[in-house]
């Protein structure tokens, strides 16, 4: 069987069936594959009709219609399913050839995946890819990471289907092991943090300004002209427009409980794990987890009170403007947040991550391109080692500038009862950063009278003490550790 395919690809959803189109329009030749193999006869028939690619109807034929080294990529569902596959292409695979996996799998997991396969001699790529559907098929953000011996081979192929920004592909590698996932981890807590703020606005125009879907589309639409600028304030002005058969807005028809995959879940659960803040990721996880006790909030509707006044009484185009100002500000605190905790995991792996490449990666193909991550990418490149955009000037001008209307609009969501779970963590989480001395000295007190966990002094720092508050303690303490 003559080798012939530059690539193969397993899974044949709507993902993987748009990347194998997208790598066909670059010239590249693709061998397709599917575990349901009906579903190969199908796209040829189909959507591949009258194009270059190839199919297969089992793994073994795949992999006998590779050029070498023989490059096949996965876009499966994460966890189990990815080792299944891994398992059974093993053996059909020889030295120095390539396994990628498309879809978000855990960090962890494909850390695992690229120590095992090199211990047999295959190169391992975990490859984040943003943009959905569309990008897929005319231009993802790509994010690869794992066995640096496999990009020379694959970084033509993965620069020629993505995005672009002028000539500059969405797409670069990033680092050993999970970095790739790792990353993509982060771009997904930021884009459900970003969706969450969105929706607050929405919350806040809709129930105090009692707004119609129109009405709103139409601020979107204006707020998609300045600093705002973004697919997902492009598409919520979209979908406020939208109507149904009937003529009626889609968008009050649906049922106000979100679902999740579990990406922004991993991001918050790796910023406790590594101690960095990220706030406004992790309320909006719990923002989804809230909204999914649709039972419950239509009881406690009918019997928990809130304020008795609910609506806007003031300027209602100034209103609006502060809601504008309150959610950029809060997303660039969601920005810094996820930058910190990649640098954070960069420490922790010992993994060299160019920040602004990351930036321009997210610029073109995914969920959070937007124009702040031009910004971001500016800051980086001047200053590769910043700490923190918070410490950048272009960004602590916008907060300055924006600080008084995200208040305004955080205390007047409190007093209306409106909630606004990710707008009001991220002006703490900024009000906590800005504070020299924050009550933690007190916790550190509480901590060592009843578990005599020591603390330190102002004035000697790194130094640890107890001290028997109650004159009857004992002289024996606690070691100090982080948990």
């Amino acid at each position: 069987m003559a080798e012939q395919a530059d690539i193969a690809l397993i899974g044949l959803a709507v993902m993987g069936q748009n990347i194998i189109l997208n790598m066909n329009d670059q010239g590249y030749k693709v061998c397709a594959f599917n575990r349901t193999v009906s579903k190969v006869d199908d796209f040829l028939a189909n959507e591949a009709k009258g194009t270059n690619i190839i199919g297969a109807h089992s793994m073994e034929e795949m992999v006998k219609k590779l050029k070498k080294p023989k490059k096949v990529m996965l876009l499966v569902k994460a966890g189990s399913v990815v080792d299944a596959f891994i398992d059974k292409l093993v053996p059909l695979l020889e030295a120095g050839d390539i396994i990628i996996d498309g879809g978000n799998s855990e960090y962890t997991d494909t850390n695992r995946r690229c120590r095992d396969l090199k211990a047999k001699g295959l190169h391992y790529v975990g490859s984040g890819v943003s943009g959905g559907e569309e990008g897929a098929r005319h231009g993802s953000s790509l994010i690869p990471g794992g066995a640096p011996e496999a990009w020379p081979h694959l970084k033509p192929i993965f620069q020629s289907i993505a995005a672009k920004i002028g000539k500059e592909p969405c797409c670069d590698w990033v680092g050993d092991e999970g970095a790739g996932h790792f990353v993509k981890m982060v771009h997904n807590g930021i884009e459900y943090g970003d969706m969450q703020l969105i929706c607050e606005a929405y919350h806040l125009m809709r129930e105090t300004l009692e707004m119609t879907p129109p009405e709103m589309g139409k601020v979107f639409e204006a707020w998609n002209k300045t600093e705002l600028d973004s697919f997902l304030i492009e598409i919520s002005a979209l979908i406020m427009q939208y109507k149904d058969d009937k003529g009626e807005y889609l968008v009050e028809k649906i049922r106000d409980s979100a679902g999740q995959k579990g990406t922004g879940k991993w991001t918050a659960i790796n910023a406790l794990e590594f101690g960095v803040p990220a706030t406004v990721i992790s309320e909006a996880v719990f923002a989804r987890c809230l909204s999914s006790l649709k039972a419950d909030r239509v009881t406690a509707s009918r019997s928990l009170r809130g304020p008795a006044e609910t609506k806007y009484r003031g300027d209602k185009t100034a209103f609006i403007e502060s809601i504008r100002k309150a959610l950029y500000a809060s997303k660039i605190i969601s920005f810094a947040q996820g930058f910190m905790l990649m640098k954070q995991a960069a420490k922790e792996f010992n993994w060299t991550l160019n920040y602004g490449a990351i930036a321009l990666m997210w610029m073109g193909g995914s969920i959070i391109k937007s124009r702040i991550l031009r910004n971001i990418k500016e800051a980086f490149d001047q200053n590769p080692d910043l700490v923190t955009l918070l410490m950048e000037d272009f960004f602590v001008d916008a907060i300055h500038n924006c600080q008084k209307a995200w208040r305004d609009v955080v205390a007047t969501a409190v007093q209306l009862g409106v909630p606004t779970p990710a707008l009001a963590s991220a002006l703490a989480f900024y009000d906590g950063y800005r504070t020299e001395r924050l009550p933690a000295n007190l916790i550190q007190a509480q901590r060592d009278f009843f578990g005599a966990h020591k603390y330190e002094l102002l004035s000697k720092p790194g130094k640890f003490i107890h001290t028997d508050w109650t004159g009857h303690g004992g002289r024996v303490s606690s070691t100090t550790y982080d948990a």
